[in-house]
């Protein structure tokens, strides 16, 4: 078998493993084989038949290769099928990755409970791997476990998995408490244009970091004499650049004032966590942050991150291109209320529970049932504001939304370059969307849906609109090349199967 063959076969074998939540030992264990010689395969460097493909496939209860090299992930999906029944939301994969970045902060051990099982958090766990951090899925894969060594080996680094993952900037914060130099691949992730550092590295800057970007990599120096002689305000309102400072800020020892911060949800989570490991924050939900760092930590801590509210969207939107009863558990209701206000205006017919706790002890929770409604065009155009206005990541589903609604609605993109022109893929199912300019599509309904043959945008969000749009289109449709779905979303086809939605998970042989 040739080796390029090995290599992707290897590497097929270990995301299939990391998904099911297995170790390599427990793998052997099923194999009847040894711990390193799972580790061969993985690697590319040992020699496979196709009979022991085919055990393994059999234990880890996935399709790894058919023969030869297996293309892309691709889903086949029967619509015009009504949703029904009851889903609970995920946790939130934006603080999820925000978190295992913030473990880097910690001596001690690091327990996240019911971490997101998508490709975003494989990348990083590969990268933490790479460097010495030892990670292991725990209490039947629903739980993750961090520990970290003395000294960490960033020269081991995957870069590899580092590139496929913006989160990976964060990493930046985290590190200049560990080393005085050190390097990180240039951050990849969605498509979505230009995506500026800037706002990175000039926070950082007051904690002594300095960043020169050279061929494919940011090299980082530290002077350990430069520390915040004011408050920090930081040019944009970013999530990621908000939580690129707190973790600076954390175990910086002295307090840190920090303007202009975003308060949405995933910087809320991450808040709560710092303030398990002993850093207090004042401020929380607003966009003032005082820090009280801490020099060192050293603490066994468990965490439970809330639930992802974009996901809570995504299946609110699956309910309203269905019309379909739906009751949707566990939504994080305090980030959606601006979304619900505007689908209430829009005619959304639907119900709320009372409100509770999440595992966190802090994030409001509500259960929601959807109903098939017949919607209008909201009067004012749809835009997204940072916390607490309309969520930037939610924006694109009132899109297919919109397609379902009577009248025309303009819906302005403000924050990402190329994500408003994704969109228009809406038109190869039937929808009326046309692109004003690269921030702005008007959308007409409703929508008379048709199924249809695709490749995935590259882009997460417009991803799952288009698979939702498919849900409607009565017909098969095929989506092709999912990965960017599989970043930031845990089996959503098998989750969408369970209320009621037909789709294949398939790859080309």
């Amino acid at each position: 078998m040739a080796d390029d063959y090995l290599v992707r076969i290897g590497k097929l074998i270990r995301d299939a493993r990391q998904h099911r939540g297995w170790t390599q030992s427990q793998l052997a264990e099923a194999l009847g084989t040894s711990q390193s010689a799972v580790n061969r395969i993985e690697r590319g460097n040992q020699n496979i038949s196709l009979e022991m493909i085919a055990r393994i496939g059999e234990a880890l209860d996935s399709e790894i290769v058919s023969l030869g090299y297996a293309g892309p992930m691709h889903l086949r999906v029967v619509g015009g099928r009504q949703l029904s029944g009851a889903i609970d939301v995920k946790t939130s994969k934006n603080a999820c990755v925000a978190l295992l970045c913030a473990s880097l902060l910690n001596s001690g051990r690091t327990t996240l409970r019911r971490v997101a099982r998508i490709e975003e958090v494989y990348r990083i766990l590969e990268v933490l791997g790479s460097i010495g951090v030892r990670t292991r899925w725990i209490n039947d894969g629903n739980d993750l476990e961090i520990v970290p060594p003395a000294t960490l080996d960033l020269d081991a680094m995957d870069t590899e998995a580092a590139r496929r993952t913006r989160s990976v900037i964060m990493f930046l914060g985290p590190l200049m408490h560990r080393t005085d130099r050190f390097k990180i691949p240039y951050a990849g992730g969605c498509d979505l244009g230009t995506r500026t550092v800037h706002p990175h590295m000039a926070a950082l800057r007051h904690f002594g970091l300095e960043v020169t970007a050279t061929t494919g990599s940011y090299h980082a120096e530290v002077d350990r004499t430069v520390s915040p002689s004011r408050a920090i305000v930081l040019t944009e309102r970013g999530d990621t650049v908000t939580e690129n400072a707190l973790l600076a800020a954390a175990r910086h020892d002295g307090v840190t004032v920090i303007r202009n911060a975003s308060s949405n949800y995933m910087v809320q989570d991450l808040c709560f966590f710092l303030e398990q490991l002993g850093v207090r924050v004042e401020g929380i939900g607003t966009t003032t942050l005082t820090v009280h760092g801490v020099a060192e930590i050293d603490r066994d801590v468990d965490y439970a991150p809330s639930e992802d509210p974009v996901e809570a969207m995504s299946l609110i939107a699956a309910a309203v291109v269905t019309s379909s009863e739906l009751t949707i558990r566990r939504v994080p209701i305090e980030f959606l209320e601006i979304e619900l206000a505007v689908l209430e205006e829009m005619g959304l017919d639907h119900e709320r529970s009372g409100e509770y706790p999440a595992d966190n002890g802090r994030t409001r929770l509500i259960d929601l049932t959807v109903r098939p409604s017949k919607l209008r065009a909201p009067l004012d155009k749809i835009h997204p504001m940072p916390f607490p206005g309309l969520n930037i990541d939610n924006v694109p589903f009132f899109a297919a939304i919109a397609a379902t609604a009577q009248g025309s609605t303009l819906i302005h993109d403000w924050v990402y370059d190329n994500r408003a022109i994704y969109l228009t893929e809406l038109t190869r199912l039937g929808a009326s969307v046309k692109l004003l300019d690269p921030h702005r599509v008007l959308v007409e309904g409703p929508t008379r849906w048709r199924s249809a043959e695709m490749m995935c945008p590259p882009a997460l969000r417009p991803a799952v609109v288009v698979l939702l749009a498919m849900l409607a289109a009565e017909g098969t449709s095929v989506l092709r090349n999912v990965y960017v779905i599989n970043r930031g979303y845990e089996e959503l086809a098998e989750r969408l199967n369970s209320i009621g939605a037909q789709i294949e998970t398939f790859r080309d042989i």
